[in-house]
């Protein structure tokens, strides 16, 4: 994929994460679920890239390896000029103040039986940094920082709607001071109004530290709506990479048609025909052969089952993993 080499903070390079199947007494593995099957993208510094695709494609998938919080059986990870996945254990810890995560769950990522004070400065004490007054000062200016007042310092997780207590969350993922941050699924679990305030706190603080995401999501206009460029994933793959307003002005591969098709739209007049694709996802530790989709796919023909089409160029800066690029899915 064509993309600019100015500023690029992270950049994966076919990275891949397989779980072996074990069988039998010993446990001796019998295959493997490609869960991340060479993927590769680039994020410039102080911009958004949105991940996108069904439940199962693999996109948490992703953004854990990437942070070496699940082993990869394969790529590189560049961050800033160093190979992530190749750092000794022992100097991680430093690199990890860099990168952070958002995770999904408001609730199941915050301990219930720590306050919110000790739920803030968890990470100053595991990097030891300041003292107790220290910590407590930091917790309290990144709950301002949150849009939380300082008061809620002494409250308990259960005492939170669910948009504050995501908001607790980015107070801890910020305590470090990080460039790079995984947002995996910030706002799914939030209702829809508090969807939008949640984006746009993720985008000002951007505009204010100069933080680098990766958006990983399913709701693909949360995902127009903060990220810069979009990559779209398919069991495992990158199936079509493109800035924002070329992939969703001009999907190229059908499944991204299908995607774009499903989003709500406020006004009747307006509204797109829906693509409905037929079957189930395969498993990706059975996946089809030549491309993956191609068992769901309108356009399909017989060298899809047989070929794998890579992700290559098919207009400048747009790429696209399908050897009919552009054709339109007819709607019966």
């Amino acid at each position: 994929m064509t993309q600019t080499n100015e500023q690029i903070l992270v950049d994966v390079r076919d990275l891949k994460t397989w779980f072996p199947i074990r069988s039998g007494f010993f446990g001796r593995p019998v295959g493997h679920v490609k869960a991340v099957d060479g993927v590769s993208f680039k994020i410039q510094q102080g911009r958004t890239m949105g991940l996108v695709g069904e439940s199962g494609c693999g996109k948490t998938t992703v953004g854990r390896t990437m942070l070496r919080l699940i082993p990869a059986a394969g790529g590189r990870v560049i961050f800033d000029g160093q190979d992530v996945l190749q750092i000794p254990g022992r100097r991680l810890k430093p690199l990890r103040r860099q990168m952070q995560i958002m995770f999904q769950d408001p609730y199941g990522s915050l301990n219930p039986r720590m306050n919110v004070e000790a739920i803030v400065s968890e990470p100053l004490i595991v990097h030891g940094i300041g003292d107790g007054m220290q910590r407590r000062q930091r917790a309290a200016e990144l709950l301002d920082q949150v849009g939380l007042s300082r008061r809620y310092l002494d409250r308990y997780p259960h005492e939170f709607s669910g948009g504050q207590r995501q908001r607790i969350g980015i107070a801890r993922a910020l305590a470090l001071g990080p460039r790079f941050i995984v947002c995996d699924e910030p706002v799914s679990a939030l209702d829809v109004s508090i969807q939008s305030q949640i984006v746009n706190l993720l985008m000002d603080l951007q505009n204010q530290l100069g933080l680098t995401y990766l958006f990983i999501a399913h709701d693909l206009a949360v995902v127009r709506h903060i990220s810069r460029q979009v990559a779209v994933m398919y069991l495992g793959r990158i199936v079509e990479y493109a800035d924002r307003e070329a992939l969703f002005t001009r999907p190229l591969h059908p499944y991204t048609q299908a995607l774009i098709s499903a989003i709500p739209q406020p006004d009747p007049a307006g509204r797109r025909k829906r693509i409905v694709l037929g079957g189930e996802v395969p498993s990706p530790a059975n996946p089809p052969s030549g491309c993956p989709f191609h068992p769901r796919c309108p356009l399909a023909e017989p060298r899809c089952s047989r070929e794998v089409q890579i992700l290559e160029d098919k207009e400048p800066g747009h790429s696209a993993a399908c050897w009919k690029a552009g054709a339109n899915v007819k709607i019966n």
